[in-house]
């Protein structure tokens, strides 16, 4: 006969059941999946960054330079507009194949072209792609992986980024130097080949996770949704083409520049959650510092081999390397934030990630304005690395856990919207003043200084909608 309280010091001293991580049997090939294509995605961005200004120069499109970045990024808002559509009525395997293939045709095409319109086609094709990818791995995430496990693997998914950042830019110099720029883009191609298969090989497990129920949002819902998309999509390319090559006078480019401006502002609060513009607590602000972080991010280190190249007549190894070793504060921020003690404040992460953004870009600014050497630009760039680990992972988790399963996909959307929108706006505004102000190679220091106290201002503002994100 069981003494009374027996069972219930039993219960008590028994260790608790151990936690499955990201790479247990029933987990491996889908996180090897995602993380390698992760890692391709990552890669092709990074190594892309590296050899730009070399491609700018062979396609005389030295004044166009941003919008070579913008354009892809403005293909994936569409695409993560059409992946939230496309998940909710089908499941996400139709959109991960699709994003796959789309990635890949859009590489190849960018390695053979011998014009910008043509580059411009690929990168718009790989873009969609990426942009259907991105939504479909938070859904599967949202499926597969338990809550406790979902932290560390977002950490994996963040730290996928540095491998490619460390090897890529060094990597894309050299088979720019010993083949060509165009292998940097043909690469990528290769490794879908094998990991389409892997991800078709488990299909029965995305299919049947526990998130997989059917989505709030009727067909005029989706419908809606799906024209807001195309119509932000528009927005955002009638801008670029208004500001690519900006010139401080008016012309037809600039009415349409104007326009593709007000249609962002019009149509992308509508798409977004309500209340993220005034920094409403929780699940808006968490939107709000996603796009707030890419703003500052990539507005800044989207120009920095640009300005290492033409400014400090360094060579794009060089310039490669820095991007490689600034990278480590990605890694560390990405680590840093998978520890389970900041479970239940995740916000003063985001609000770290905004100063280091914050100290790092002005490192920058530093640099450009007051001639410092270069190595100014490499330690800002790792404090941003480091800020932007602590961010992209945080926010990630914090979506998930503000929304319920059945919200994972019109969430994920948002976040990625954010993400890809803050992006575009960062690298389209520093484009704009570039354009406007260069007048040439060694003589841009202060354009690129001004660009970047821009940015900066994006990550003090970032640290205010981290204090906003709990809800009290």
């Amino acid at each position: 006969m069981t003494t009374p309280g027996t069972s219930d010091r039993t219960t008590r001293d028994r260790p608790p059941p151990r936690v499955e991580g990201p790479f247990a049997p029933a987990y491996r090939i889908v996180t090897v999946s995602i993380l390698a294509l992760v890692t391709m995605i990552a890669f092709e961005s990074m190594a892309v960054s590296t050899v730009m200004p070399e491609v700018a120069a062979e396609l005389d499109a030295v004044r166009s330079y941003g919008l070579a970045f913008s354009v892809l990024l403005t293909a994936q808002l569409l695409g993560i507009v059409l992946a939230g559509v496309w998940v909710d009525r089908s499941g996400p395997l139709p959109a991960l194949f699709v994003g796959q293939t789309l990635l890949a045709i859009g590489s190849l095409v960018c390695g053979a072209a011998n014009s910008l319109a043509t580059l411009l086609v690929g990168r718009a094709g790989a873009g969609l792609g990426a942009g259907l990818l991105v939504v479909v791995f938070y859904v599967v995430i949202g499926r597969v992986f338990p809550e406790d496990v979902r932290p560390r693997l977002f950490g994996m998914i963040s730290a996928a980024w540095v491998l490619p950042s460390l090897v890529g830019p060094t990597l894309a110099a050299w088979i720019a130097g010993a083949l060509s720029w165009r292998w940097v883009f043909w690469v990528v191609v290769a490794p879908i080949l094998v990991i389409a298969p892997l991800l078709a090989s488990r299909r029965h497990v995305i299919s049947a996770g526990e998130g997989a129920r059917p989505s709030g949002r009727d067909r005029a819902a989706h419908a809606r949704a799906a024209w807001l998309g195309l119509a932000l999509a528009v927005a955002a390319g009638a801008m670029q083409l208004g500001t690519y090559e900006l010139v401080l006078e008016w012309s037809p480019r600039t009415v349409v520049g104007l326009l593709g401006v007000l249609g962002v502002a019009v149509v992308a609060p509508i798409l977004l959650p309500a209340g993220m513009w005034v920094l409403r607590r929780g699940l808006p602000s968490v939107m709000t510092a996603r796009l707030l972080s890419t703003f500052a991010f990539f507005g800044t280190t989207s120009f920095v081999p640009l300005f290492l190249v033409n400014e400090r007549g360094l060579s794009i190894t060089v310039a490669g390397l820095v991007l490689a070793i600034g990278s480590v504060g990605w890694a560390s921020g990405s680590w840093i934030q998978g520890n389970p003690r900041y479970d239940g404040h995740r916000e003063r992460l985001i609000v770290l990630g905004g100063a280091g953004l914050l100290v790092g870009i002005l490192g920058c600014v530093a640099t450009a304005a007051a001639g410092l050497p270069f190595w100014g630009v490499l330690v800002g760039v790792t404090l941003m690395g480091l800020g932007m680990g602590l961010t992209t992972a945080t926010t990630s988790v914090l979506m998930l856990a503000l929304s319920t399963p059945e919200q994972h996909g019109e969430s994920s959307t948002s976040l990625n919207l954010s993400d890809v929108l803050g992006s575009v706006l960062g690298i389209a505004t520093g484009g704009a003043v570039f354009a406007a102000l260069h007048t040439e190679a060694g003589a841009d220091a202060p354009v690129f200084a001004l660009m970047w106290t821009v940015t900066a201002f994006a990550a003090l503002v970032l640290m205010v909608a981290g204090l906003r994100i709990r809800r009290v």
